[in-house]
């Protein structure tokens, strides 16, 4: 090791040595040189405890100078790297080194060069030094952000070039026998171990106007942020909101923003997405993120500008998510709004005043993420009002219409059709919060209008380059699906002004003719695309003519003649309620039959789809859906469309589907079925049906109440007999379920068991065929139907129960009213379960207060009110004074309550009071 004597014996022998070999003549000498001799050539010995036992010297003189040469001598001695093995004594001199700064200010020199030595490779002598000397290594990397406390810019500075170096690994510059430089990674992970983001992090607060160390603070975080490890420890320190709210700190070099934002992006991607909006979700960081964008937006001309003004505005579009960031409050939504359509409604407002889009790439990009934030905001029902004002509805209008060959437009065609796609997915979630805007905008004229233009032979080549373009390349078929989007999204509100108009405009008889078109002209090359298209065509069809059956309009006029009439002078109430309600009902009636024939075929249409095809993927099963939908709304309760489906065979199309066995379709088939099956008809149909093997539609629906049952778990033999007399129908499900509390509004378990399950489906339909004469029935069927048959009669079962304990109740109510030892007797067991019911065991010093009252002859438990007759308060009396509890009189001088032998009642009010 080294020492000030040795130095100076070996620069002695040195000089001998020298002054020998010039008076003789030079021999050669062979000599072996070993790694360890070369690498003490490169690592001069040095004694670093005794350095470390220097500089923890005080209180003589000529220290100082003393120390700051040994540690010149330790950075000289360490120019091309430092060993992992020496890297614990070497950070605890640097630590020595920065506690003297502030009473001796030289030691900065000292300080900043050995900071400077930690940018340079560790070393390694064996394989396992990064493992044996991890803990040292990180713990020392962790010094750095803990020296950052001390006030020096350029001690500051050299720290942030060190950590920044940690990225940029650079080899040794003289290559040491013997060592191998650490893997390039080695000092970033041991960043993370030791926790330097959150100290970095933590030292931007003593920046707040050092504009140089601010920035190279930000550089290190960034390249930190790179690790999710390290996002995750800046996370926990606030680094999110700590860095948003310095955006507007001023910087003439622009990198604060740009830092900034790479790393609040980090931030959102690489840890807890939800933690860092929590803390960007406050005034003050929307206020900043405000302030910067809309500088940027106004401002902002070159190409990194408006890169920049995006990235804010995708960083805000990720924070309106959250509900609870006041993005009403800090004006942003207002802003936000009035950039997103001063292009096409004018504005007076001096933000927009003389702005203008361009056709860049980054100005393209903006406008979507306008039409993007637009979608979000709306989800805060507060925000209606200012898309109100802010006229968006009317805004985004005026992109759904056909391209108009004569007018100049800023964008190109491929940017204007994806624009306009963009707006027609934007109205499907902002027009249905916005109804009176919708219809005032002429909504139902605009969208038919344009989907009447996609329907059309006009020439249009479409570009179909974006996500919302997908499948539309060369056609119309994107426009098309967007704008019955918006239609499905506006039918399903169920607002009769908006239905009503849409019928009167045709509505019912265009989707048919483009369901129709699309069938003539089969499309493969984009199979899933059209296949959205019909399904979302079938259910705006079944939305227009949801819930207006017929059968319906009748039984409500028959329910308001039978309630009316046989009360006298209301018949005219009657005829007036009739002639003010049947109008509309009727025409709403009319819109089934407006579907008519040419609504029926496109249903059989799909019905007749290769059940192959159902496993596709590409849609048919949705589509399906959609049929069985519009079968339910648009044909039941329409005599007309009822018999014509079954003319064309429909029944057996449906019973087709229902021996494919697909649980998913089976409960909207049998809730059809037994629709229509009330249409007299039916039951010849049904009977008539014939599946595989000559299987029949009773066959088929034993078979799949047998398949439910063993599904559910219901207890059956091998011959398919009751095994349980008392539960015949309980599922295993029920008997495993416990006694859960529902509020009053949600429908009981067993009622649920009833609406999901297909029994009492394949019950009704059975039933209305009668339970007879149904062919194509094995013995098994038969024992099966048996069951069936009784399956109203054993769900009754419960009530009968229940009405055997109320008469039971009841008559032994009776007995104790007219026999006076049963009254006894039920008064005693009722004394007894009350006692058996108490705690016998007391706390200490605890006050017991008797409840019972005796000499009551009643067993009835009392109700919540209790009715009492008041008394003058100078008494104590009352009717119960031949009680054990008579009546009292309280002296007036104090003392024990006294019996009053006369009591005198007083009549008063009665009062009710609550127990």
């Amino acid at each position: 090791m080294w020492t000030e004597e040795a130095g100076a014996t070996a620069e002695a022998q040195e000089s001998g040595i020298r002054n020998k070999s010039s008076s003789f003549s030079q021999i050669p000498v062979v000599g072996v040189v070993t790694e360890d001799d070369e690498a003490q050539g490169v690592f001069k010995p040095m004694d670093l405890n005794r350095v470390i036992k220097l500089l923890e010297e005080t209180d003589k003189d000529g220290l100082e100078e003393k120390q700051l040469k040994f540690v010149k001598k330790l950075v000289q001695c360490y120019q091309n790297g430092l060993p992992l093995r020496d890297l614990a004594q070497i950070f605890k001199i640097l630590n020595l080194c920065a506690g003297k700064i502030k009473n001796q200010p030289h030691f900065i020199e000292s300080a900043y060069d050995i900071i400077k030595l930690c940018g340079l490779p560790f070393l390694k002598k064996k394989v396992s030094d990064e493992i044996t000397y991890a803990e040292d290594t990180a713990n020392s990397i962790a010094l750095l952000g803990d020296l950052m406390k001390i006030p020096s810019s350029e001690l500051r500075i050299q720290i942030c070039k060190c950590i920044v170096d940690f990225y940029h690994a650079e080899p040794p510059k003289k290559h040491i026998p013997g060592y191998q430089q650490a893997s390039s990674s080695y000092k970033i992970q041991m960043a993370e171990v030791g926790g330097l983001a959150k100290t970095m992090v933590q030292s931007m607060t003593l920046l707040e106007n050092q504009l140089v160390e601010k920035l190279w603070v930000l550089k290190v975080l960034q390249h930190l942020s790179t690790s999710e490890v390290n996002c995750t420890i800046m996370m926990k320190a606030q680094a999110a909101s700590g860095i948003c709210t310095h955006l507007n700190d001023p910087d003439p070099s622009g990198q604060l923003l740009f830092r900034s934002s790479e790393i609040l992006w980090n931030l959102l991607e690489k840890s807890s997405k939800e933690e860092v909006i929590q803390q960007l979700s406050n005034l003050e960081c929307l206020l900043a993120l405000k302030e910067v964008f809309k500088n940027l937006f106004m401002r902002g001309f070159s190409h990194y500008d408006r890169q920049l003004r995006n990235d804010i505005l995708v960083i805000t579009t990720i924070i309106a998510q959250n509900p609870e960031a006041p993005m009403i409050e800090c004006g942003f939504t207002k802003d936000l709004i009035l950039f997103a359509t001063f292009n096409e409604v004018k504005s007076q407002n001096l933000l927009v005043k003389g702005l203008k889009l361009s056709n860049s790439y980054e100005d393209f990009e903006l406008k979507k993420l306008l039409f993007n934030v637009i979608v979000i905001l709306c989800k805060d029902l507060p925000t209606v009002q200012l898309l109100i004002d802010g006229q968006v509805i009317l805004a985004l209008f005026t992109y759904v219409k056909k391209p108009e060959k004569q007018k100049i437009i800023d964008w190109s065609a491929a940017q204007y059709e994806e624009l306009q796609l963009h707006a027609i997915a934007t109205l499907s979630s902002v027009a249905p919060l916005l109804i009176e805007e919708y219809m005032s905008c002429q909504g139902n004229a605009r969208v038919l209008a344009f989907l009447e233009w996609c329907e059309s032979e006009d020439p249009f080549f479409s570009h179909g380059n974006s996500f919302h373009g997908t499948g539309g390349r060369g056609n119309k078929f994107a426009q098309m699906r967007y704008s019955l989007r918006l239609l499905r999204a506006m039918v399903y509100l169920e607002d009769e002004t908006v239905n009503k108009d849409l019928c009167e405009k045709g509505t019912i008889q265009q989707m048919i003719g483009i369901f129709k078109n699309i069938i003539s002209k089969p499309n493969e090359k984009e199979e899933a695309i059209v296949l959205e298209i019909q399904s979302d065509i079938l259910l705006i069809l079944s939305g227009l003519c949801e819930n207006h059956i017929q059968r319906k309009l009748q039984a409500l006029i028959q329910l308001l003649i039978v309630f009316y009439h046989p009360v006298p002078g209301l018949l005219w109430k009657n005829n007036h309620n009739l002639a003010y309600w049947e109008p509309e009902l009727n025409s709403k009636a009319m819109r089934k039959e407006i579907f008519g024939t040419e609504g029926v075929d496109i249903v059989l249409h799909v019905m007749k789809t290769d059940p192959r095809k159902l496993q596709s993927g590409l849609g048919y099963n949705v589509l399906l859906f959609s049929t069985l939908d519009s079968i339910w709304c648009c044909i039941l309760g329409c005599y007309p469309s009822e018999d014509y489906f079954l003319e064309k065979e429909g029944i057996f199309l449906l019973l087709d589907l229902l021996a494919l066995n697909q649980k998913k379709f089976c409960n909207l088939i049998l809730g059809i079925m037994v629709e229509f099956c009330d249409n007299p008809k039916t039951a010849a149909h049904v009977n008539a049906w014939q599946g595989k093997k000559d299987q029949t539609a009773a066959s088929l629906l034993i078979k799949l109440w047998r398949k439910e049952e063993k599904e559910l778990g219901v207890k059956r033999d091998k011959n398919r007999k009751i095994i349980d007399t008392k539960k015949p129908l309980f599922t295993s499900f029920q008997e495993e379920q416990k006694i859960i509390p529902l509020p009053a509004n949600c429908p009981s378990i067993a009622v649920m068991d009833v609406s999901e399950n297909i029994r009492a489906k394949i019950y009704a339909i059975l039933g209305k065929l009668d339970f007879e004469n149904l062919p194509g029935l094995s013995a098994e069927d038969f024992v099966t139907l048996c069951i069936i048959h009784r399956y109203l009669d054993f769900k009754i079962q419960a009530t009968h129960k229940q009405r055997e304990l109320a008469n039971k109740s009841w008559e032994n109510f009776l007995a104790r009213t007219s026999n006076a030892k049963t009254l006894k007797k039920a008064k005693r067991l009722q004394e007894k379960a009350i006692e058996a019911s108490r705690h016998h065991k007391r706390p200490q010093n605890a006050i017991f207060h008797q409840t019972d009252i005796k000499g009551l002859n009643t067993t009835v438990p009392s109700g919540g009110v209790v009715t009492v007759e008041s008394t003058p308060a100078r008494l104590v009396g009352g009717p119960l004074a031949d009680t054990d509890i008579a009546l009292k009189k309280l002296p007036i001088r104090g003392g024990a309550l006294q019996r009053v032998k006369a009591v005198k009642i007083v009549d008063t009010p009665k009062k009710s009071i609550p127990t």
